[in-house]
């Protein structure tokens, strides 16, 4: 595999987005039309006391991805009500077209107090092809378990035969790594398989091995059938230190799989990295693939996980 970057295509702060959000275009996942190819992101507000809430905003581009069309006018989703899993943000954002209708896994997540945030997946719908959406419920479609004690979210969903498949993150613990430091995150990438979409079989199993280390943490799966091969592309990074060592951030990686269930990881074979300076030479990070007209693409965030943005990339081999 190998891509051609074809640089940022947008910049939240040169456009004015509902919720008075000014920063971060976070995981952009698309929605293919059939005039337009339409790009869900995360983007923030900060809200009375300061703190962030992530609200998810859209932009249209040509089919060929050349030309911005134009930007969400008004919210795409309300946040969560009061103690709701969705109370503080909803990012990621995946979209699945399916049949008639427009649905939506979100990743909804609140602040707690002992750590900083805990993360659950849910539904959404849209009856307006994809301008706005609403919940199936308001809890969480999957939430954590015996298995996956904390931090389930990050879900791309995709039909294969009869079945739903869904490959999103668990978290498996918090860790202190210095004393005067709050804890740390670490999540592993799982699988699970629907036959309606909302009910999910799961075993909270990870299927991706580590590259790094076992406090590897791997983040926003996205997969793609290509000549009878399944692509995955995900992004990954050590869980301490991230934020300010440029060499243990986010990198995307790579594995690859001939029956959905068993992957074996080669991030030799990616295609892509870090540039060598501009916008995404200290980090590459939510990285998610699509074909349209038969091109394949990806698009993914770069430094300061997307808060400048997201780009583009071509498959050519």
């Amino acid at each position: 595999m190998k891509w051609r970057k074809l640089g940022k295509i947008f910049n939240p702060t040169e456009h004015e987005l509902p919720n008075r959000c000014v920063e971060f275009a976070q995981s952009p996942q698309t929605l293919v039309l059939a005039d337009r190819v339409r790009v869900y992101f995360s983007t923030r507000e900060r809200d009375n006391v300061g703190k962030y809430l992530s609200h998810v905003a859209y932009a249209d581009y040509s089919h060929d991805m050349s030309r911005l069309l134009g930007v969400s006018s008004q919210p795409v989703i309300a946040l969560g009500g009061l103690g709701c899993f969705d109370e503080h943000g909803i990012f990621p954002f995946n979209v699945l077209r399916d049949g008639k209708q427009i649905v939506a896994y979100t990743t909804g997540w609140n602040r707690k107090v002992s750590v900083s945030v805990d993360a659950s997946i849910g539904l959404a719908v849209s009856h307006d092809e994809g301008e706005t959406f609403t919940r199936h419920g308001s809890g969480p479609l999957l939430t954590a378990s015996l298995k996956e004690p904390f931090l389930v979210g990050d879900a791309f969903v995709a039909r294969y035969g009869d079945d739903y498949h869904m490959w999103y993150i668990f978290g498996t613990k918090w860790e202190k790594f210095t004393a005067s430091e709050p804890p740390d995150r670490v999540y592993k990438i799982a699988h699970a398989t629907s036959q309606d979409g909302v009910n999910w079989r799961r075993d909270g199993r990870q299927i991706v091995s580590d590259r790094l280390n076992a406090d590897e943490c791997q983040a926003l799966p996205t997969v793609i059938c290509l000549n009878g091969v399944y692509h995955m592309y995900f992004c990954y990074r050590q869980a301490y230190g991230f934020r300010q060592d440029s060499n243990r951030a986010y990198r995307i990686g790579y594995a690859w799989s001939t029956d959905l269930e068993n992957w074996v990881r080669d991030d030799s074979l990616a295609g892509i990295d870090v540039s060598a300076e501009g916008w995404d030479s200290q980090m590459q990070c939510y990285p998610h693939v699509f074909d349209c007209d038969d091109k394949v693409y990806m698009l993914y965030n770069g430094n300061e996980f997307g808060r400048h943005g997201f780009g583009l990339a071509v498959l050519e081999s």
